[in-house]
């Protein structure tokens, strides 16, 4: 445990926070600037490995279905070794490690995550989420990107079993054998069209004080109000200075520009018809949740 005392710890968490949104939406700079809250205690990192190494939780346990997890995936050894890993790497913005007088408030990102809603929602009956929204034209484009970039970055499951098209990227969704033929851009798509409908299905499932939604664009113009209005939900302070523009998050693929999609526009537009019943729920989220 890396010279932690297991008994000098706290064996629960208290209210984490789940960042969810499919990838290259914008998590990452939301989650580095979240976390300088003084209330947030992080992994300072995705937690892929923590969570697929618990036996039952990794796809090939399952049969290679997908990364969604259920809330009868919820089993108390599951959920007490998730806490237990999860609280013996959280460290709050200044490095220091929980003890036993601490509630730590988890603050977590992890795009899987936007399948495991309901999970994390029965391991945690007090987390709370945050969608945070950003424009499909732009996240897909940047996750076509991401399909396009050499391994290792961004490869998830390099052996998948049935899988003949290139290294599978990011999520596994429900329903990726279908795409087995599909070129880069469709794949992509489903990919952001499955994730984001599926998440807000389960926010919506859930009480209204169990999720807000973030603008990304509003992040990354007025950061200081967005993180404001983020704060206030959650019930956090922060003082950190806030100015646009924010640093990099370190994800970036190209340098940041909200028109380069536009380069991949043709590939695109071919395929933005298969993400629109996806794309009208982000948005009457957006317009209907934020407060």
């Amino acid at each position: 445990m890396s010279r932690r005392s297991i008994t000098a710890m706290p064996t629960s968490l208290e209210r984490p926070v789940f960042i969810l949104s499919p990838p290259r939406s914008g998590s990452t700079l939301l989650y580095k600037v979240l976390s300088e809250a003084p209330d947030a205690w992080t992994t300072k990192r995705e937690s892929h490995l923590l969570i697929e190494t618990i036996p039952g939780l990794h796809p090939r346990d399952r049969g290679w279905d997908s990364n969604r997890l259920l809330a009868a995936d919820a089993q108390p050894h599951i959920v007490d070794e998730l806490t237990r890993r999860l609280i013996a790497r959280m460290s709050d913005r200044d490095g220091r490690a929980p003890s036993a007088g601490d509630r730590p408030t988890l603050l977590e990102k992890t795009p899987k995550n936007c399948l495991r809603v309901p999970f994390f929602a029965a391991a945690y009956p007090d987390a709370r989420f945050i969608y945070i929204h950003r424009e499909p034209v732009e996240t897909i484009n940047s996750m076509i990107e991401g399909w396009r970039v050499p391994p290792p970055k961004f490869k998830t499951y390099p052996d998948l079993p049935g899988w003949a098209g290139p290294t599978w990227s990011f999520l596994l969704i429900p329903g990726w054998q279908e795409l087995n033929s599909r070129g880069v851009p469709e794949i992509a798509a489903r990919q952001w069209a499955t994730a984001t409908q599926l998440l807000l299905e389960d926010c919506t499932a859930l009480p209204e004080d169990r999720w807000y939604v973030a603008d990304f664009r509003h992040l990354v113009a007025e950061p200081a109000k967005e993180i404001g209005r983020i704060c206030d939900f959650l019930g956090w302070s922060y003082d950190r200075p806030l100015t646009a523009p924010l640093p990099l998050s370190g994800s970036q693929i190209s340098a940041p520009d909200p028109g380069k999609w536009r380069r991949n526009a043709d590939e695109l537009e071919a395929v933005l018809p298969l993400t629109q019943t996806a794309a009208d729920l982000a948005r009457s989220a957006l317009a209907t949740r934020r407060v």
